[in-house]
């Protein structure tokens, strides 16, 4: 069932409301499948559900869509990013194991996400070397050969990380695809709940992933949740922009 929450959670951004034949298309299942499948979460209170009639989420099927959300694109961010795997793979195995992955895994996920973010051993190049390993099946003497280039990278890495201070910029201020460390938020007390209540505080990886080119909004992603803020609760989000967007 969580697959329907997500559908109607992803169409309903889109449109505002779904639609069965929306829901249908969207999981490629036939119309008398998503028929049962809303009488069964309209039951549950998750859907507002009337034959013909648009679907939306009630705000406990909000809250359990997001979490499914934040399962699947926390998973496919470790997919893509640090196993390497294309796109659509990625896409597709995510949507078979959001449903099973515990809380503590995913959590566990997230910081080692957050982790090769921030650590000075990690980062693009890093990664560089695990893709080629797969790839070429790269050996011991490869790596060897790779020291004095890493070495040089992580001088490169301890002067910024010297002047970490000096590299605080307010969040409004990234581009997007590019993220950042937060280091203090001064915002008002909603965004500082919001925040806490996902468990985002200093020190948590932040990215910026759109900006919205006529109106006053920032889309951002941090911790697996997909938010939008204004430019200026953006602007009171210090962060320092996380090394990998730098070399």
């Amino acid at each position: 069932m969580e697959d329907y929450l997500e559908a109607i959670f992803h169409i309903s951004a889109d449109k505002q409301a779904a639609r069965a034949k929306d829901i249908a298309e969207r999981l490629g299942v036939n119309k008398s499948s998503v028929t049962g499948a809303l009488r069964s979460l309209s039951e549950k209170g998750y859907v507002n559900y009337a034959p013909y009639d648009i679907i939306t989420l009630t705000a406990e099927g909000q809250v359990l869509a997001k979490d499914v959300v934040r399962r699947h694109e926390t998973l496919k961010d470790f997919f893509v990013k640090i196993l390497l795997i294309d796109d659509q793979e990625a896409e597709e195995a995510s949507c078979k194991v959001e449903h099973a992955i515990s809380e503590k895994i995913l959590d566990r996920i997230i910081n080692f996400v957050e982790f090769m973010e921030i650590c000075p051993r990690g980062g693009r190049e890093w990664l560089k070397g695990f893709r080629s390993h797969c790839e070429n099946g790269d050996t011991t003497v490869k790596c060897t050969a790779h020291i004095s280039t890493c070495l040089a990278d992580l001088k490169k890495r301890e002067q910024h990380l010297r002047n970490g201070s000096q590299a605080a910029v307010p969040l409004n201020e990234l581009d997007p695809g590019q993220s950042g460390k937060i280091l203090k938020i001064t915002g008002r007390s909603a965004i500082n709940k919001q925040f806490l209540d996902m468990g985002v505080s200093s020190g948590s990886i932040i990215e910026v992933e759109s900006l919205a080119p006529y109106d006053d909004k920032i889309d951002i992603k941090v911790r697996g949740y997909h938010l939008s803020l204004t430019r200026e609760d953006a602007s009171r989000i210090s962060v320092e922009p996380s090394i990998t967007n730098n070399t």
